[in-house]
C-alpha cells in the first residue's frame, strides 16, 4: 500500500503536471493529513563568516542574539538545531585537536570568554529542542587560513590543495581516523543530540581518478569510522549527514549530472541500509521534477530511518533566486504526506521572515512535534512516572525509570479538557523534552498526562491525572484499555493484591477479577472506572482509574 501511495504521488508530480496548474492563492494546498506527532523540523544555523551567527564580536550581544534566534525558532515549531561546530578545520568549542574559529573574537585561534557550543546546547535543551553539532568534514579552508595552516603542519599527508582551497584527502585511510577523533571529542565532552556531517563526499573540484566504486568505498570508510567513534561514546547520539539532494539518476528522471552517488561518491542510501546513519538531510534545493520524484526516492530508500528534506529557502531572497512562498509550501506539504521532515537552509532567511516564510511555517507547524524515536536501536522504553499531582499551580511527578542505558530521562506533558488526555494528538502537547519533574501550569481546570522520554526518543506509557469527572480526583490512571480489555501494569512485589475490583466513581462494585495482565472489559459500558486491589486479608486499596471508550465501527 505504501509503495502504491508513493507511486501515485510520483505520477501526480510527473513532468508537465505541475506546470499545467496555476496557483494564485498564497496557501494553495492544505495538508492532506493532520500535523503528525513525530516529525523532524530543523534548521541549519551557519557560523562560517557569521552568516547566521555571530554577527558581532561583542560576546554579550552574541549570547543575546542566539537566545532571540532560538526563541523565534521554538515559536515556529522547530525542534532540531544543526549548529555549525567545526567550520573549516576550526572550532567553536575548546578542542585539543584544532584551533578556535575567528568568528567569535575576530582573531582566529583566540578563544572567546564563553563556550558557544555549550551555550547553544544548554539554550536548545531549555526550549525542548535537540542540538546537533554540524561538522564540516573534508574542506579545511583557504591555503593560508589558520585551519589549513595548522593541518599542513600537523598532518601534511592528509592535505590536498586545489587552487587556493585545501581539503582532507578522502583516499588516505588516516583521514577517517582523524575525523572520527574530531567527532569523538565533541560527543565525549558535550551533551549533543547528534553529529551532523557536511561535505562527506569528494569535493566537486577533485578530479576523481579511482573508480566510482572505490571512491564510494573511500567515503563510506570515513562514515563507518565516525559512526563507530560516536556510538562507542554515546549510542543514543544520532549520526546524520547532508547529501547532495539527488541520490542518483532515476528511471524516468535524470539528475542533470549532479548527484550524490555517482558524481561525488556519496552513497547515502547505502549508509541507511547498512545502519551507519540515523538520519539524512538531503539538500533538495530544487523545484518541480528536480524535487518531487527525488523526494519520493529518498523516502522509498529510508530503510526505516529518518529522512528530512532540506529546503532551499534562501532562494526566496531576490538576491539569491526567484522562488515564491507557495513553491516552498507545496514542497512542505508533499514531504509531510510521504513521511519526511523538513529543514530550512538557512536560519537567518527563516527568522528574518523573507517573503513570509516564518509566518507560513508558524501556521504549517502550529502544533508541536516530537523527534521520531530510534526504534532500530531496539532499546526498551522507559517506565512511566508515578505520583502525578497538581498542587496549586504546579504539576509534579516522580519515579520514572530509564531502561535504555542512557541514564537521563526527559518528559512530555499533555493537557486537555477531555479525559483521558489523548496523547496521540500533538495538539495536546504543552511541553516537550522537559528536564525537570515539576512544571508550572497556568490552568488547573484541565486534565494532564505525563510521559517519560529516553534519549533514544522512546516514550513511556502515559500517566494520567483525573481532575474533572463529576468527582475530583488527583490519582493517576494506571491501566490502558482498547475498549475490549484492560492492560494492567506489572504487579509490584509489595502489593498485596490477589484480585482487582472494578467500581464506578460512586463506589458501586461492577466486577471482580483475579489480578492478571489483561482483564476482560467487553461487557462494561463506556465510562470512567476506579480500580481497587483486594488482598489476602481482605484489605483493599484504590490503585487507579481507567476510562473505557469503545472503538467506533
Amino acid at each position: 500500500m505504501r509503495k502504491l501511495i508513493l507511486t501515485a504521488l510520483l505520477v501526480l508530480f510527473s513532468a508537465g503536471s505541475l506546470r499545467a496548474q496555476q496557483f494564485t492563492s498564497p496557501t494553495p494546498w492544505a495538508p492532506s493529513a493532520p500535523s503528525p506527532k513525530y516529525e523532524v523540523r530543523a534548521v541549519w544555523l551557519t557560523v562560517v563568516m557569521g552568516l547566521d551567527w555571530p554577527r558581532t564580536t561583542d560576546q554579550e550581544r552574541q549570547r543575546r542574539d542566539l537566545v532571540l534566534t532560538l526563541d523565534r525558532l521554538q515559536q515556529a515549531g522547530v525542534n532540531t538545531v544543526l549548529l555549525q561546530a567545526r567550520v573549516r578545520a576550526t572550532t567553536i568549542y575548546p578542542s585539543a585537536l584544532e584551533p578556535w574559529d575567528g568568528g567569535f573574537t575576530g582573531k582566529p585561534g583566540t578563544a572567546p570568554a564563553y563556550d558557544p557550543l555549550q551555550f547553544c546546547i544548554d539554550e536548545c535543551h531549555k526550549r525542548g529542542m535537540e542540538c546537533h553539532a554540524w561538522v564540516v568534514t573534508l574542506p579545511i579552508g583557504k591555503h593560508n587560513a589558520i585551519g589549513a595552516q595548522q593541518m599542513r603542519k600537523k598532518q601534511p599527508q592528509l592535505v590536498k590543495r586545489i587552487g587556493d582551497d585545501c581539503f582532507m584527502d578522502p583516499e588516505n585511510p588516516k583521514t577517517a581516523d582523524y575525523l572520527a577523533g574530531v567527532c569523538r571529542e565533541i560527543v565525549h565532552n558535550y551533551d549533543v543530540d547528534g553529529i551532523h556531517l557536511d561535505y562527506i563526499r569528494y569535493p566537486e573540484q577533485w578530479k576523481i581518478k579511482v573508480s566510482r566504486a572505490k571512491g564510494r568505498q573511500n567515503i563510506t570508510s570515513i562514515v563507518r569510522a565516525i559512526y563507530q567513534a560516536v556510538k562507542g561514546e554515546k549510542p543514543w547520539v544520532k549520526l546524520s549527514c547532508s547529501p547532495v539532494g539527488k541520490h542518483d539518476d532515476l528511471t524516468r528522471y535524470r539528475a542533470g549530472g549532479w548527484n550524490a552517488r555517482t558524481a561525488v561518491c556519496q552513497d547515502a542510501q547505502e549508509w541507511l541500509r547498512l545502519g551507519l546513519m540515523d538520519q539524512l538531510y538531503p539538500m533538495m534545493y530544487f523545484q518541480g521534477d528536480n524535487f518531487y520524484p527525488f523526494a519520493i526516492d529518498w523516502q522509498e530508500h529510508s530503510y526505516g530511518r529518518t529522512v528530512v528534506s532540506g529546503l532551499g529557502i534562501y532562494f526566496l531572497d531576490p538576491r539569491e533566486g526567484r522562488w515564491t512562498l507557495d513553491m516552498v509550501e507545496r514542497q512542505m506539504n508533499v514531504v509531510r504526506q510521504i513521511g519526511m521532515g523538513h529543514c530550512y537552509f538557512r536560519s537567518r532567511f527563516f527568522t528574518d521572515n523573507v517573503k513570509g516564510i516564518y509566518d507560513m511555517a508558524r501556521r504549517f507547524d502550529a502544533t508541536p512535534a516530537l523527534i521520531p524515536p530510534m526504534t532500530w536501536e531496539q532499546k526498551p522504553a522507559p517506565k512511566g512516572p508515578v505520583n502525578l499531582q497538581l498542587g496549586g499551580d504546579s504539576l509534579s511527578w516522580s519515579g520514572a525509570q530509564d531502561r535504555s542505558g542512557a541514564g537521563q530521562l526527559l518528559y512530555n506533558v499533555y493537557a486537555s479538557p477531555e479525559f483521558p488526555v489523548d496523547v496521540s494528538n500533538p495538539a495536546n502537547l504543552i511541553v516537550t523534552r522537559w528536564q525537570g519533574t515539576s512544571l508550572p501550569v497556568s490552568r488547573t481546570d484541565l486534565n494532564y498526562a505525563v510521559t517519560a522520554l529516553d534519549r533514544y526518543g522512546q516514550e513511556s506509557i502515559a500517566r494520567q491525572l483525573l481532575l474533572n469527572a463529576g468527582l475530583e480526583y488527583s490519582v493517576p490512571i494506571i491501566a490502558k484499555t482498547d475498549g475490549a480489555s484492560i492492560a494492567l501494569p506489572d504487579k509490584e512485589q509489595t502489593l498485596d493484591a490477589d484480585f482487582v475490583i472494578v467500581e464506578t466513581l460512586s463506589g458501586q462494585t461492577v466486577n471482580i477479577f483475579p489480578y492478571q495482565a489483561t482483564l476482560d472489559a467487553s461487557a462494561l459500558p463506556d465510562g470512567i472506572y476506579q480500580l481497587r486491589s483486594l488482598g489476602r486479608k481482605g484489605r483493599n486499596h484504590r490503585i487507579g482509574f481507567f476510562a473505557k471508550k469503545s472503538k467506533k465501527k
